[in-house]
């Protein structure tokens, strides 16, 4: 299942007000003189798997190539671990996505629309002491996976169809999908879907799930809906009409204060051309056969994107 483009325009006009933008700025122009870049070194991480990381080192990248001191920390873990080293200063700049970090903040939020996760995001990140650029058009959602085999030898077409198979289901997924609320809760919640046993993963959803899943050590996992081994592996990725997984857009966000005007004006500009299909195509490189290294990945992306000029 190939996810369609949000309805972008009217998502950010929702939050147009609560994002720090430059209307009257070239947002690729180097940081002037007077500005900070590279006065104080930003600290650029990711989560714990490669999209994660392919998009840290386009932030990266970027900031080095506009003139500013970058160091980089990747694969620190999950939000329980990078959110707090985001409030207590420990890193600076982190990739994520809206619906699921919204939910990880509030767990009570309406998350059932791209318009109503951008109205509530950027309140909900100044509590914490953080901050969100301009999210990006490019989506990337949780999904339940199960091989071409299982879904035809049970007839499934959504997660519905595998509550009926319960008993005999082993679900795989990060340790924090356990007791996540889009996690196994709301899947049992929205779906009468309880995997009879949950094995825990942590590599979100990349190889190592991926071969559990495809060896039939599981039954079903959680994979991301841009995950190259979905095609691949020819695996099926079941239906959600409840929305149990909310809408998620890629969305930079900062420790408070942290990162100057002309740095967000930089990653802003990576996030107005990084879309679902190029997302996919970066996973490809990374991911796939060429087995191509994130940081190059992302520079030949930048420098095709013409991101990376003095």
């Amino acid at each position: 299942m190939r996810l369609q483009k949000l309805p972008l325009i009217a998502a950010f006009s929702v939050v147009a007000g609560s994002l720090v933008l430059s209307g009257c700025s070239d947002p690729t122009a180097a940081p002037s003189p007077t500005d900070e870049a590279g006065s104080t070194t930003l600290m650029v991480s990711s989560a714990n798997f490669p999209e994660s990381e392919i998009i840290g080192n386009l932030y990266a990248e970027a900031l080095k190539a506009k003139g500013y001191s970058v160091e980089t920390k990747f694969n620190i873990g999950s939000r329980e671990a990078y959110i707090p080293a985001l409030a207590d200063g420990s890193i600076d700049l982190i990739p994520d996505y809206t619906g699921n970090l919204l939910l990880f903040i509030d767990p009570a939020a309406d998350v059932s629309s791209p318009e109503s996760i951008l109205s509530a995001l950027p309140k909900a990140l100044e509590d914490k002491g953080l901050s969100m650029f301009t999210p990006a058009a490019a989506e990337d959602k949780d999904a339940v996976v199960v091989t071409r085999a299982t879904a035809e030898k049970w007839n499934l077409e959504t997660i519905e169809d595998l509550a009926a198979h319960n008993a005999e289901v082993t679900m795989a997924g990060p340790p924090e999908f356990k007791d996540r609320p889009v996690g196994l809760p709301g899947l049992e919640k929205n779906y009468g879907f309880v995997p009879s046993k949950f094995e825990p993963i942590s590599d979100g959803g990349g190889p190592a799930t991926v071969k559990a899943l495809v060896d039939g050590k599981v039954t079903a996992a959680n994979i991301f809906t841009t995950s190259t081994a979905i095609p691949a592996n020819d695996l099926v990725v079941l239906e959600d009409p409840k929305n149990n997984f909310p809408a998620q857009q890629v969305v930079p966000v900062a420790a408070k204060d942290k990162v100057d005007e002309g740095a967000q004006q930089v990653i802003d500009a990576i996030s107005a051309k990084l879309s679902t299909e190029e997302l996919i195509k970066l996973n490809e490189q990374v991911s796939g056969e060429a087995k191509i290294e994130p940081k190059q990945a992302a520079i030949t992306w930048l420098t095709d994107q013409d991101l990376l000029g003095k």
